[in-house]
């Protein structure tokens, strides 16, 4: 494989490195007849992305050899970042860049042609890898946003860079709601500060969601995305469905494709009733007060939908094909199976008292926790005795 950019293309390529290393530790490369792909997935398999490079991206684009069959490969993405670590040195002084995949030597060479005759060559050894792909389709979702990446990149700024999760919803007269997510605890009397961003239905290109729809994702990766696109200057599509679905994060242009799909808590943020109730100051219910804050997992999860397909066969013409993007129908989850997995863990919650759950993200693609069906029957046993002197 080899492949040759110039020019502004450069910092382009930068800037995607720069949004997936976000994301996870492991850049897969591997080359295809659309053009070339770069993927990545989280170590808890519960944030994917990709951007797909099209062959007019480059000024010469070779998939593979005369007579060789094309290579994958996993490089650590510390090492291929470092590589475009200065974007302002790529604006300034690389005037091309040359990457190239040789089997035999197990290395992924990437030379930098800078001004003056100078010329950077960085040999990064590889792995030989099966093929990395999420399986989703955006059409399936039933709620698009898109606006302009920098509409959105401005409503971001207000929240803290610590903070790890954002809340995006429908609010009164269909105006988009951003709000910071704060996880309930039980014991804490103190009350965090809760920032929130409102933007307008005339700031987007394209709204089709109800008012009350709310899901809550990680911020991070989102400000990745948010960033190159914005450098870009192209319009960010935002997929949704109900909460603890994936969310899916699109940008397409004439040279490149971009996806991100991320994990939502399978509960909205604690307040996002707000976003569509009308009594807002209100004080909730005298029953309330007593009542168990949701479970935030993803119990109830379609995980059959979002899997990976992992191929593990090399150089077979079958282990190229990319797994089909249409979703049956028939993969929903029964309804029944919901309100089973909520009773069980009301059960479980109730058995130790004043506990809260942890918060977690479920594995996207791999479906690390298990469902209801392997999840243990009754309450767990007492492991020490009741201390002398209660009662």
């Amino acid at each position: 494989m080899k492949c040759l950019v110039t020019g502004g293309n450069v910092k382009v390529l930068g800037r995607a490195v720069h949004s997936l290393s976000r994301i996870g530790d492991e850049l897969y490369l591997e080359p295809l007849e659309d053009g070339l792909s770069l993927r990545t997935v989280n170590s808890s398999r519960s944030a994917y992305a990709c951007f797909l490079f099209a062959p007019l991206f480059f000024q010469l684009y070779q998939m593979a050899s005369p007579g060789q069959d094309p290579l994958r490969c996993k490089i650590l993405m510390k090492s291929f970042l470092s590589v475009f670590r200065s974007l302002v040195m790529l604006e300034k002084t690389v005037e091309k860049c040359c990457i190239s995949l040789n089997g035999r030597s197990s290395l992924l060479v990437v030379q930098l042609h800078c001004k003056y005759g100078v010329r950077k060559t960085h040999n990064l050894s590889f792995q030989d890898c099966e093929s990395l792909q999420a399986v989703f389709d955006p059409a399936l979702c039933p709620h698009v946003l898109r606006a302009p990446a920098k509409v959105l990149g401005e409503a971001v700024l207000p929240f803290p860079l610590a903070l790890a999760e954002v809340t995006l919803g429908i609010g009164r007269g269909r105006r988009v709601i951003l709000r910071s997510y704060q996880e309930e605890e039980e014991d804490s009397t103190v009350k965090a500060m809760v920032t929130e961003m409102s933007i307008g239905e005339e700031d987007f290109q394209e709204l089709q969601a109800q008012e009350g729809a709310a899901i809550t994702f990680c911020l991070k990766e989102f400000r990745g995305l948010l960033s190159f696109a914005d450098s870009a200057n192209l319009s960010l599509s935002i997929h949704f469905d109900v909460p603890g679905r994936p969310a899916i994060f699109t940008i397409k242009d004439c040279l490149l494709d971009g996806h991100f799909v991320l994990a939502t808590l399978s509960e909205p943020s604690p307040n996002s009733q707000d976003l569509h109730s009308p009594e807002l100051c209100q004080p909730a219910p005298q029953l309330q007060a007593h009542s168990t804050p949701p479970l935030d997992d993803f119990a109830n999860d379609d995980i059959d939908s979002y899997m990976i397909a992992m191929e593990t066969t090399v150089g077979s013409e079958g282990s190229r094909t990319l797994p089909s993007t249409s979703l049956s129908p028939g993969l929903q989850p029964p309804c029944n199976s919901g309100s089973y997995s909520e009773e069980e863990e009301d059960d479980e919650h109730s058995t130790v008292p004043g506990t809260p759950p942890p918060k977690k993200f479920r594995s996207l693609f791999f479906g690390s926790i298990l469902g209801p069906a392997h999840s243990p029957q009754g309450p767990s046993p007492v492991l020490a005795e009741d201390s002398e002197g209660e009662g």
